[in-house]
């Protein structure tokens, strides 16, 4: 029995078959009989073809009887190959079914003693066969990605005796793909990061688009990535899906988000391909490429003399517009004859330089202080030394103010002498007191 399809269904193995078919000396039809049989499977037309859709005669390769004196006339083929595949368009909707392909055995004289039973996945659902001609036909719609193909049997039989006329042959009706599915990013949107001040072409996400069409088929399945959104920030290579920075010196302070459009098109970016998208958030990571300034490079601050001792007197901070580590300040007080009455240490955020007393303070000995304060960074990174100092100075003023303070007596204690039986009213002795103040108020 030999099978007949359509031109429009070409499978790519009828190249071999054209070899085969010189090699045997068939014209448009390639005859392979079975081992003790007369009976072969046959493939007619092809995508090359010029007989899409008509129903092909076998080869008249045949054996031939004449009276008393047999003469059989063949080519003789070679054993254990046997074509068993054919071919259907997947998403048919046209208003007929859709022609698969014929059976056809070499013992069918035309005169309808021949029925072709067809049996196995679809049979009779999605397949049918005119048991008369052999004709297969798809009555449904098919999905390739849904099944991509189906395993038949086929079989002919006299139609009067029952009895069958070729053994059963299995094969394979395969659905052809077509491009009726687009691109897609199961696991998008997505979310990522890379440090700022990065260098043109750092690699920063990978998204991969996955196509439901038949990779091996054509170019359904071959996707070609785009940016719609995000130049001239970031691009992608078109090929691997790779985004990488392609602007230089992307400074987070100025902008720190960035939505990034991605586009998948198949048919390997041609017109009329189908296509999806997703985005990526990117978010720039800081980097210490800002050095510490303080607002204004004069400061004040008042501290009265009666302050105790290791208390905090005032706070001065620089600004740092980073962020993290990368804005923490360590203060320090340059003028060191200062730095034995005050000192300055680091609040616990990193960010503020917290003023204290050391010594205490006479308002009448030394009514001002001037500190020379510096703020360094505590992180430094070698990559971006060019953006520095990471250092700045300011100066403090700090004004000693004065406090009411008590008479002072002029000794701690004082010895006086008294005679025993002196009249009320004797003097005894003197004390004396002094206002410290620097009015010198009268003392009572």
């Amino acid at each position: 029995m030999r099978v007949l399809v359509p031109s429009a269904c070409l499978c790519p193995v009828l190249l071999c078959l054209c070899v085969l078919e010189r090699c045997c000396g068939s014209g448009h039809h390639l005859i392979t009989r079975l081992p003790g049989r007369n009976h072969s499977l046959a493939h007619g037309g092809g995508h090359s073809g010029g007989h899409s859709g008509s129903h092909q005669k076998p080869n008249q390769h045949q054996n031939q009887s004449h009276g008393g004196n047999d003469t059989e006339v063949h080519h003789r083929p070679k054993r254990g190959w046997i074509w068993n595949q054919f071919f259907v368009l997947e998403e048919h909707f046209g208003p007929d079914p859709q022609y698969v392909g014929k059976l056809h055995s070499n013992s069918d004289k035309g005169d309808g003693s021949v029925r072709y039973i067809l049996s196995g996945e679809g049979a009779g659902s999605i397949f049918i066969i005119d048991e008369s001609t052999g004709d297969i036909h798809a009555t449904k719609s098919l999905d390739r990605e849904r099944k991509a193909h189906y395993v038949l049997h086929a079989q002919a039989i006299d139609r009067y005796s029952n009895k069958p006329l070729e053994p059963e042959s299995e094969f394979i009706i395969k659905v052809q793909d077509i491009n009726d599915n687009a691109p897609k990013f199961p696991d998008g949107p997505f979310a990522t990061s890379v440090a700022e001040m990065s260098e043109v072409g750092t690699s920063v996400f990978q998204v991969t688009a996955t196509d439901a069409d038949d990779p091996t088929y054509g170019n359904s399945a071959r996707v070609v990535y785009s940016i719609l959104q995000g130049q001239p920030y970031f691009s992608v290579d078109p090929m691997t899906g790779i985004i990488r920075t392609a602007l230089a010196n992307m400074d987070r302070e100025a902008r720190e988000h960035y939505a990034v459009v991605i586009q998948a098109k198949d048919m390997a970016g041609q017109v009329g391909g189908l296509s999806g998208s997703t985005t990526i958030n990117i978010t720039l990571n800081d980097v210490n490429d800002n050095p510490p300034k303080f607002p204004q490079k004069n400061y004040q601050l008042y501290v009265a003399e009666s302050t105790e001792v290791g208390k905090p007197v005032g706070k001065i901070a620089a600004h740092d517009a980073d962020l993290g580590a990368n804005a923490e300040i360590k203060y320090s007080i340059l003028n060191t004859e200062v730095a034995t009455v005050f000192s300055i240490g680091t609040s616990r955020d990193g960010r503020e330089g917290v003023i204290s007393l050391r010594k205490p303070l006479n308002y009448e000995k030394k009514k001002t202080y001037t500190l020379h304060i510096e703020g360094v960074n505590t992180h430094l990174d070698p990559r971006y030394s060019y953006l520095g100092p990471f250092k700045d100075t300011a100066t403090l003023k700090i004004t000693v103010g004065d406090v009411d303070e008590p008479p002072v007596f002029s000794m701690d204690y004082f010895i006086m002498d008294v005679y025993e039986n002196a009249p009320i009213g004797t003097e005894v002795g003197v004390v004396t007191a002094r206002d410290p103040d620097s009015k010198n108020s009268r003392v009572r």
